[in-house]
Order: C-alpha cells, then structure tokens, then sequence
C-alpha cells in the first residue's frame, strides 16, 4: 500500500465513520467511493473545494452545503459543489445516498451489492465519460483495500468486518 493510500483511509475515517452512523452506510463504503471519485483525495476537487464526491451543484443547499460552486475547466464544465469542511462532504454525500439513491443506500452494509447499484444508478453518467462496469468493479476493489489498511491500523476488529 501507498503512503498516499494510508494516509487517505487514517484521515478520513473518522469523517465517514460519523456519515456512516448518522446515515446508517458503512463506513468503508463511503471511504471506498470517496477514494474513487477523489482519487485517494488528491483531487483538486478535494484538496482545494472539500468535495470528494464529485458531486455536482445541482439542487438546494442543505445543512451540508451552502451552496458554494466550482466550475470545472475540462469539456464537460460541470458545476461542482464545495464545501467548508471535509466533514461536510462526507455528510453531504451519505445524505445524497439515503435520499436520493434508496436501493444503493439499501446495500450499503454489502460493499458488492452496494458497489453494484450505485454504478448502474443515475448517479454514474456515460454522458460525463463515466463506464458503469469500471466505477463498479473500483469501489470493489477499493473497499478491499481499504479494509486491510482498517484492519492493519486497528479501526476494526475482525468481528465489525466480518
């Protein structure tokens, strides 16, 4: 495992053990797509606009999120959404998950099934260069990663990840 890998998974459990609980998702499933989507948090989008999500600025603003906009520079310009804190990415994200993609939330306890759903959901966009399979079998593999590094660093005994 990288440093980049460890450093990501020691920094940010904390902030989706918390999403987790609220929102009833583990919390290594969190971790696992906000390490996709950030690419182990050394995104721009993460470093500079605490989105590690990649969610976009559509809709109202929310406990979470104030309503702050980054606009990408790439072909798509999406609108994306920035954060004060890491924390409320992390908050902002489970809350997405719970509301708005209710048989993926359904599965957040089983990474695979979880992993399944959420990429063959709207959330994922072939329009946006997405590729279901692909974002599918990432979390997966992630997931896996990321539960030996939780293991090795002790946040889980062998019981809470079994």
């Amino acid at each position: 495992m990288s440093t980049k890998t460890e450093n990501y998974v020691i920094n940010n459990y904390p902030l989706a053990k918390k999403a987790g609980e609220r929102f009833k998702m583990d919390p290594l499933v969190i971790l696992s797509q906000g390490a996709y989507e950030s690419a182990w948090g050394t995104s721009s989008l993460s470093s500079k606009h605490n989105n590690f999500f990649g969610i976009t600025a559509a809709g109202k603003p929310n406990e979470f999120w104030k309503g702050g906009v980054y606009q990408a520079q790439n072909q798509y310009k999406l609108k994306f959404r920035t954060y004060t804190s890491a924390q409320d990415s992390f908050y902002d994200f489970a809350r997405l998950i719970a509301s708005n993609y209710k048989a993926a939330h359904a599965s957040a306890n089983d990474y695979k099934a979880y992993a399944d759903k959420i990429a063959h959901s709207p959330y994922i966009s072939e329009q946006n260069g997405d590729d279901r399979n692909a974002y599918m079998k990432g979390i997966i593999s992630i997931y896996e990663n990321i539960l030996d590094i939780a293991k090795k660093k002790v946040f889980l005994s062998e019981e809470d990840s079994a």
